[in-house]
């Protein structure tokens, strides 16, 4: 009976999780991590390693489906990258020197204000336009909002994959595919690093949590990815506001459990 619910629980976290990440470059940890403390009782130290886990194959298969599809910035993305991990460290330090913050629930209200933003004011960017901005500007542009993207990650400890979204679309002006495809390129490499640092400083997780939040984030996040590449701008936008939105209410549903 343990292992049926943990199967059903796990599929249900993967499910949420590998259609956010495939769909819009949400971090898997988002939608996991809480189901996992809630309903299997898991420490939240383990399931945040479970979740970072589990995004590292989900958003490396979905980079890889939108790269084959020409979706993906991986010289702006590299920059991108190497600011948010250098400043995920200065956020985690500045944190661990206040005293502990309210904004648990940031990350949630986020996804959801997000998904409504995208169904009210989807993004129609072209890709002849984002060809317009200058190499100089945007290699300035991915520092910044890395660097910003990392404090509050480090800071907080979530929001990563909504807030690079939110500033690759509005900030930098990326198209829609594209910013999806370059948030979980550089996903996939900051999930690996955190998911490594995590059982390295508390052990190893319940390994059948593991393998199977792995599993099922990967298959629902190829899904997505493939459905996400084939699909027009409008359609895009209208999906990955639904998915956000349907998602930050579950998450926000979960809490309350808590």
């Amino acid at each position: 009976m343990n292992l049926f619910i943990k199967v059903v629980v796990c599929f249900f976290a993967g499910l949420g999780a590998g259609l956010g990440t495939g769909f819009a470059g949400m971090s898997a940890a988002a939608v996991i991590s809480p189901m996992l403390i809630t309903f299997l009782n898991m420490p939240a130290y383990e399931a945040v390693g479970v979740a970072l886990a589990s995004d590292v194959l989900a958003s490396a298969v979905s980079a890889y489906t939108y790269g084959k599809n020409k979706n993906l910035d991986i010289k702006n993305g590299l920059v991108m990258m190497a600011a948010v991990l250098t400043f995920t460290l200065v956020g985690s330090w500045v944190a661990s020197l206040v005293p502990n913050t309210t904004m648990g629930s940031f990350s949630v209200f986020m996804t959801m204000l997000l998904g409504i933003k995208f169904i009210v004011k989807p993004v129609m960017t072209t890709k002849e336009a984002m060809a317009a901005v200058s190499v100089k500007k945007r290699v300035i542009q991915s520092i910044v909002c890395g660097s910003a993207v990392g404090f509050i990650c480090g800071f907080i400890g979530a929001g990563g994959g909504m807030m690079m979204l939110l500033l690759l679309t509005s900030v930098l002006g990326y198209e829609l595919k594209t910013a999806v495809g370059t948030s979980v390129f550089i996903m996939a490499f900051t999930a690996f690093t955190g998911a490594m640092s995590h059982f390295a400083i508390g052990g190893a997780p319940d390994l059948w949590c593991l393998a199977l939040c792995v599993t099922f984030t990967l298959l629902w996040a190829r899904i997505a990815a493939l459905f996400a590449n084939k699909a027009s701008a409008k359609t895009l936008n209208r999906a990955v506001g639904i998915v956000l939105t349907v998602l930050g209410a579950a998450i926000l549903i979960v809490k309350l459990f808590k």
